[in-house]
C-alpha cells in the first residue's frame, strides 16, 4: 500500500513540475528551462543527501542513476520545447503513455514481474485514459506534427529515466537520484550550448519569476523521482510506473482551476477513468 502511495505522490509531483515549468517555458527558453530545473534538483538531492542517515552509494547504484538522468535530460528538454510551442494536449499523453510503455514491458519480460490480474485491468485502464485526459486543441497541424515529435523523443526519455532508476538497490538511498540530476545537468548543458544562438529556442525574455519558476519546476520533479525511487522498492515496476505516469491529470486540473480553461467530455471520461485505474491498481 505504501508503495502505490508514493506513486500517486511522484505523480502529483510531476504533474505540478510539468504545468509550472510548461508555464515557465512560454515566457523563456525551454532550454533555459529545462537547465535551472535540473539544477534545482541537483541542488535540493545533495542537500537531502547529506542530511539523511550516512549511506556509502554503491557505484552501480551511481551509474543506473546517472543513466536515468540521461532520460530526464532528454525527456524534459523535448517535453517543454513541445509545451513551449503551445501543444501540451500532444506532447503530455504522449509522453506519459510512452513513459509508461517500456518499463512495463522490460518489468514483464525481462523482469520477470507479475503483477495480478486486478492490477493489469487498471493497467489496460489507465493507459487509454493518460490520452483522453490530455485531449484538447492541438493547434495547427504542423504544430501537432512537431509536438508528436517531441512527446515521442520525451516518452522514451521518461522510460529510461524510469526503467534505470528501478534497478538501484535500496542501500544507496537516494544518491542514484543526485546521480541522475548531475547527469541531467550535463545533458541539458549541453544543449544549451549548441543552441546558445537561440535559434531553436525562440523566447527572448527573462523574467526572474519565470526562472524561480523553472527552478521549483525542477525541486518537485527531483521529489517526484525519490517518491517514485522508494515506491519501486516495495511494489511492481510495472504497478509504479503506470500511477506514476497518471501525472497528466494534475496539468488538466490545474489548468482549469488556475488558467479557466474548458475541459472537453473526453477529458472528464479520461479523469474518471484514470481515477477507477489508480484505485483498482492500489487496491489490487
Amino acid at each position: 500500500m505504501m508503495g502505490t502511495l508514493l506513486a500517486l505522490v511522484s505523480a502529483s509531483s510531476y504533474g505540478l513540475s510539468d504545468f509550472v515549468g510548461g508555464v515557465a517555458s512560454r515566457r523563456v527558453g525551454f532550454v533555459r528551462v529545462a537547465l535551472l530545473g535540473q539544477l534545482g534538483g541537483l541542488a535540493v538531492t545533495i542537500l537531502a543527501g547529506l542530511l539523511a542517515r550516512r549511506l556509502v552509494p554503491h557505484p552501480a547504484d551511481l551509474g543506473w542513476g546517472a543513466l536515468s538522468g540521461v532520460g530526464t535530460g532528454i525527456a524534459m528538454t523535448f517535453l517543454f520545447r513541445g509545451i513551449s510551442r503551445g501543444a501540451m494536449s500532444v506532447v503530455v499523453p504522449v509522453s506519459a503513455v510512452g513513459g509508461v510503455a517500456l518499463p512495463v514491458l522490460v518489468g514483464t519480460a525481462v523482469l520477470g514481474e507479475h503483477p495480478a490480474p486486478s492490477a493489469w485491468a487498471g493497467i489496460a485502464v489507465a493507459v487509454p485514459a493518460l490520452w483522453l485526459v490530455a485531449d484538447g486543441t492541438t493547434g495547427t497541424a504542423a504544430n501537432a506534427r512537431a509536438a508528436i515529435g517531441d512527446g515521442l523523443i520525451a516518452g522514451a526519455g521518461i522510460g529510461v529515466q524510469y526503467l534505470a532508476l528501478a534497478q538501484a538497490t535500496p542501500v544507496s538511498g537516494i544518491w542514484p537520484v543526485t546521480a541522475g540530476r548531475a547527469a541531467a545537468v550535463v545533458l541539458v548543458a549541453l544543449s544549451a550550448w549548441k543552441i546558445a544562438s537561440g535559434a531553436g529556442d525562440a523566447a527572448t525574455a527573462r523574467p526572474h519569476r519565470a526562472d524561480f519558476a523553472a527552478v521549483c519546476s525542477g525541486v518537485l520533479a527531483a521529489a517526484a523521482l525519490v517518491s517514485y525511487l522508494f515506491a519501486t522498492r516495495t511494489e511492481y515496476l510495472a504497478v509504479a510506473v503506470v500511477l506514476s505516469s497518471l501525472y497528466p491529470i494534475v496539468p488538466v486540473v490545474l489548468g482549469v482551476s488556475a488558467l479557466k480553461e474548458r475541459l472537453r467530455r473526453s477529458q472528464f471520461i479520461g479523469l474518471a477513468a484514470a481515477l477507477v485505474a489508480s484505485t483498482v491498481i492500489a487496491t489490487s
